[in-house]
């Protein structure tokens, strides 16, 4: 029997040309991957990036994965979608044994539906507005060592990583990453502003170097990587007042750097 693509995302589409991306916010596997898996769901969620895709609502297209990236990992290139071995993982023993071919050619099939969606989404934003805007939006990490062993060190470890590091041509967006990125520091975050930095620990993933490459001239993705300071990444357990505060501080840098893109 052919196999039918799955739709593993949800799009909504709106008027503009900004769009919010949350591909790794997804936990859910389909079942002939979840047989083989021989992580805990509390493990695959310490390493999937939940919540994110709240903060999609700053935009008024939204993208948001709905499967693990354990699943198919939509940031990765194509040949290192599908974790094969503890090294593509962190360390982790992904699969009880080997995973089935067959398995692996389904999950990639859906890789490439998600991609050509994508690109169609991307086409049709270069055609009706120029250039646009996508806002990647990951989280990372900084407590690897367990529930009560000391964070990552701040000094490599900002608050918020922006990824520009796939963009073939930087400066023709200087002027918006620097109204977004002041934008994300003006603003009044509970417990202090906000520590943002470009490149330190991420300098965007396979999606974003997919976007610029394909549309050299129109696309901007900036990849923002949050530090799970917005929540327990040991338990799961979220912070509201903070999940709400960085929606609010994203939607206060794209006031900014949607001016921008409009310009001539």
């Amino acid at each position: 029997m052919r196999f039918m693509a799955e739709v593993i995302w949800r799009i909504e589409q709106g008027e503009g040309p900004v769009v919010a991306m949350a591909i790794h916010d997804g936990h859910a596997v389909r079942a002939e991957v979840r047989q083989h898996l021989a992580l805990s769901e509390e493990v695959r969620l310490r390493e999937e990036d939940p919540f994110t895709g709240q903060w999609t609502v700053v935009a008024p297209t939204r993208v948001v994965g709905l499967r693990s990236r354990f699943e198919v990992d939509l940031n990765r290139p194509r040949e290192k979608a599908v974790y094969l071995t503890p090294e593509d993982a962190w360390g982790l023993k992904v699969w009880t044994g080997e995973l089935p071919e067959d398995v692996i050619v389904r999950s990639l099939q859906n890789y490439d539906a998600f991609y050509a969606t994508l690109a169609g989404l991307c086409h049709s934003l270069a055609e009706r507005y120029g250039r646009f805007l996508i806002l990647d939006l990951h989280s990372y990490n900084h407590r690897r060592g367990g529930p009560d062993a000391p964070a990552a060190d701040p000094a490599t470890n900002p608050q918020v990583n922006l990824g520009t590091g796939t963009m073939t041509d930087r400066a023709r967006w200087d002027s918006l990453i620097d109204r977004f990125s002041t934008g994300l520091r003006s603003y009044d975050f509970p417990g202090g502003k906000l520590d943002v930095r470009e490149n330190v620990r991420f300098r965007g993933g396979a999606c974003a170097a997919w976007a610029h490459h394909s549309f050299p001239e129109t696309a901007c993705v900036l990849s923002v990587e949050v530090k799970k300071f917005f929540m327990d990444e040991w338990t799961g357990e979220p912070h509201p007042v903070q999940i709400a505060a960085m929606t609010t501080a994203l939607r206060n840098a794209l006031t900014g750097a949607a001016e921008d893109l409009e310009r001539p």
